[in-house]
């Protein structure tokens, strides 16, 4: 498939939810096409997420190209400053 995005449809973090957001709107203004995958539906997603990112205590969103990490919010918001989304994508 390409990107995927965990993320989470429960939580009560406004910071999450906003991050979220903002992930999603960039990559459709791009036309970028990405899976979803949602961490709420139970603990062995989340964890997955936390192994394949190496970070025991990860939060969405996390972006990965098919199982290769791409990273979390911060990093994805540096790479759109820097007009380098597609490198941090895994897509150029």
């Amino acid at each position: 498939m390409g990107v995927k995005l965990y993320y989470t449809t429960v939580t009560a973090s406004r910071e999450v939810k906003s991050q979220q957001a903002e992930v999603l709107r960039i990559l459709e203004s791009k036309s970028i096409q990405y899976q979803l995958i949602d961490i709420s539906v139970g603990g062995a997603v989340r964890e997955e997420m936390r192994a394949k990112a190496g970070n025991p205590s990860a939060v969405p969103p996390q972006i990965f190209n098919d199982e290769q990490y791409c990273g979390d919010y911060q990093m994805f918001s540096e790479a759109v400053e820097e007009d380098t989304v597609d490198q941090f994508l895994k897509l150029a």
